[in-house]
């Protein structure tokens, strides 16, 4: 019998046996070695790779290693994304795959200058608080409806997203969407839904600049009831409501469980509408800018892919995605109920809506009316964005011709061009145009010598480590060219041309949105894009048939957390758990491959003719195979 007065070693509890020691010593090491795993991932792995390019002593298994390398340590995410990006910058040149001044060349791209030209615009937005302002009008357009007001927020985010970075825009709407959350279903303990850790604290990432939670406004009413009911629910609603309660990871209580889901609804709506929102132009994600220079630097004669006809035909597919992921959603959370989908616009006769309401209002008149420095940013981003549609239309003559030879200009000469402008316009309206007492007392809080933008501020919105996982992402797929380990690979891979050709886009788009729930999306299309190129060549199909459902399935990360930084970022936030995310990130998955592949072969065929074998990637082809 156990007796605690026995001296500790006499204990049953405390003899082991071999067995259970050893299985204890090896449970510890395995333990201190996945604690040291991105340093045995970073010295491990080139040693134990590198009798590949040893035995074969050739170019193909040599850029075969610097590959496997590479793509390592962006998968596993061991050392920086942008310094994983050098590892070609070395390697090829100790490989005598390339010569350093080729590689070095591969490092900055014409796509550079649209990004920096993007980043300036994107920069005045933040720093003039234009993007509060459309997505306060916005979520004020559609009513005060949980349903509706989801899809408010969802559609902002979106169209933020397709022109700043999906990562700065989750983390400029995630703030307000939590303010209004809090105001609407009383989410907080106590009457301080505005002021909580969430919203004393900077939200700082990768992709955007600081952003300061405390401008919200306080407030002290803390619903008794965040349940929109109908009448004949309302008492088995009201007995819920003096039942449930439950702490979320962050510290909140939700009240009811409809409060509880609301806050899941909501924060997943933002994380997926932001990646959704990126798709629908060629400067909305990184992931767009690296497919579109690794394309035109293989394929230069191809003029079938340019920013009026990216977003013709990837817009209408990101807004199916859109409205089926926000019924997804709301269905899967909220439930579904015919009375919840009434007109957007009808008056609602609930406290809470109106209370949402109320304090989207008041942020919204706190902002006052249209400042010099938001027109003057407006008006920038329109002349942009006409400028990119017009350079080249198509159908008629663009402005690419009026100015010298054609080809000449592309769309990263306007992008840089306005964005200049911003380094140079004057941030304080000029006196000779403030008629009124007021205007005047607006401009002179605004020192005379500041321009829209200043160059400090340009540093802190730049990405520098996109800027370097893209040119490393450009070297990489050159020499895989230049190896011809492009061309081995798709000649492997002519065996599935017995299959059909839809059946090898599904293939893909499957393959390329698994590997981008545990890879980074920049990364998923980098490695994937020259093989695909060369497997599409091998089986004499359109490049892009391939190429563009790739290029959309890499940014398809909505299961996990860790899949990208805006899912990241609402979960930090502590409505959601990781089932939560992939029961939903399941279903978005799923709608985001259907609606792909239908708008691919429907108005995709005909736009980018896809229906056979172009001449451009017939002579890339060709090159290829035959570079030494």
């Amino acid at each position: 019998m156990y007796s605690p007065d026995r001296p500790p070693e006499e204990h049953p509890l405390s003899v082991r046996t071999p067995g259970l020691l050893c299985l204890h010593m090896a449970l510890s090491l395995l333990r201190q070695l996945w604690q040291q795993k991105d340093l045995i991932i970073t010295f491990g792995l080139p040693f134990l790779v590198l009798p590949l390019p040893l035995i074969a002593q050739t170019k193909e298994a040599a850029c075969a290693y610097i590959l496997l390398v590479t793509a390592t340590f962006w998968i596993s995410e061991a050392i920086p994304l942008g310094a994983a990006a050098l590892v070609p910058a070395f390697l090829f040149p100790l490989f005598s795959i390339m010569k350093s001044s080729e590689v070095a060349s591969e490092y900055f791209k014409d796509i550079h200058l649209l990004l920096f030209g993007v980043v300036c615009l994107a920069t005045s937005i933040q720093k003039w608080n234009l993007h509060k302002r459309i997505a306060l009008w916005m979520v004020l357009s559609v009513g005060s409806q949980p349903t509706w007001l989801l899809l408010g927020f969802m559609s902002c985010t979106s169209l933020l997203s397709m022109w700043l970075s999906n990562t700065s825009t989750a983390a400029m709407v995630m703030p307000i969407v939590d303010a209004v959350l809090s105001q609407l279903n009383g989410a907080m303990p106590e009457e301080k839904a505005l002021t909580n850790k969430k919203s004393n604290s900077s939200l700082n990432n990768e992709d955007a600049t600081k952003i300061d939670l405390t401008s919200f406004p306080e407030s002290n009413n803390v619903l008794d009831n965040g349940v929109v009911t109908s009448e004949e629910n309302e008492e088995e609603q009201t007995f819920e409501n003096r039942t449930y309660s439950k702490q979320g990871k962050s510290g909140r209580f939700y009240r009811t469980q409809r409060d509880h889901m609301m806050c899941k609804a909501f924060s997943l709506g933002i994380a997926y509408s932001s990646t959704i929102g990126g798709m629908s132009t060629l400067t909305g994600t990184s992931t767009n800018l690296i497919f579109i220079e690794q394309f035109e630097t293989r394929y230069p004669g191809c003029q079938f892919v340019n920013f009026g006809s990216w977003i013709a035909f990837s817009f209408p597919i990101a807004f199916i995605i859109l409205i089926f992921s926000w019924m997804w959603i709301n269905w899967l959370f909220l439930g579904f109920s015919l009375k919840d989908f009434q007109c957007c616009r009808k008056k609602s006769k609930s406290p809470t809506d109106e209370d949402s309401r109320m304090i989207l209002k008041q942020e919204y008149e706190r902002l006052g009316p249209l400042s010099y420095q938001e027109v003057v940013t407006l008006t920038i981003f329109l002349l942009m964005a006409l400028s990119w549609f017009t350079r080249d239309p198509g159908f008629i003559p663009g402005w690419d011709s009026l100015f010298g030879l054609k080809g000449y200009k592309s769309d990263a000469t306007s992008a840089i061009l306005f964005g200049f402008l911003l380094f140079i316009i004057p941030g304080r309206k000029p006196r000779w145009l403030c008629c009124r007492l007021k205007e005047k007392s607006r401009a002179s809080s605004v020192p005379e010598s500041t321009t829209m933008i200043s160059w400090k501020e340009f540093e802190e919105c730049i990405p520098w480590h996109i800027v370097v996982l893209v040119g490393g992402g450009f070297a990489l797929a050159r020499g895989c060219e230049v190896s011809g380990l492009s061309s081995w690979v798709g000649h492997k891979m002519e065996p599935l041309s017995s299959l059909p050709v839809w059946v090898i886009v599904l293939i893909v788009c499957l393959l390329v949105t698994t590997v981008t729930e545990v890879a980074s999306n920049p990364a998923t299309i980098t490695i994937f894009q020259p093989i695909l190129s060369s497997l599409a060549e091998g089986i004499g199909v359109n490049p892009l048939l391939v190429i563009i459902p790739a290029t959309i399935s890499a940014s398809c990360a909505f299961l996990l957390p860790v899949a990208n930084p805006p899912n990241a970022i609402v979960f930090s936030y502590g409505h959601l758990t990781v089932p939560d995310m992939i029961k939903a990130g399941l279903g978005t998955n799923l709608i985001s491959m259907i609606t792909l592949w239908f708008g691919l072969y429907t108005w995709g065929i005909p736009m980018f003719d896809l229906s056979s074998f172009p001449e451009w990637a017939l002579h890339s082809n060709t090159s290829s195979i035959h570079t030494p």
